[in-house]
């Protein structure tokens, strides 16, 4: 009697066990700077550059949590992580940097 791993002995062969671990370390910081950005940036009624960067961002965060869970995919799932948390972390950065330059000055 065969189940339906022993058909398809390939499908599980390729399947990355720990395909959940870049999107989550992206997510959990990500996700409070992403509301926040888009709290802070959206409430002027027009579309400027740090509302597509966030909206870059949410685009990548969803595509890093949507890549199939194969090891090949893994360098994907990684870099689309990380620069969806470099993106949404750039405008907080930038703006905690110039409260600190206008404050010393």
């Amino acid at each position: 009697m065969t189940t339906a791993t022993d058909s398809h002995p390939r499908t599980h062969a390729h399947t990355d066990p720990t395909w959940w671990k870049a999107p989550l370390v992206a997510t959990l910081p990500g996700l409070p700077l992403l509301v926040g950005g888009f709290a802070t940036f959206w409430a002027d009624g027009y579309t400027s550059g740090f509302e597509i960067l966030l909206t870059l961002a949410g685009v990548l965060l969803a595509m890093a949590w949507l890549l199939p869970h194969r090891r090949a995919l893994r360098w994907l799932r990684t870099a689309a992580a990380s620069t969806a948390l470099l993106l949404l972390a750039a405008p907080w950065a930038l703006a905690v940097l110039m409260v600190l330059a206008m404050a010393s000055g």
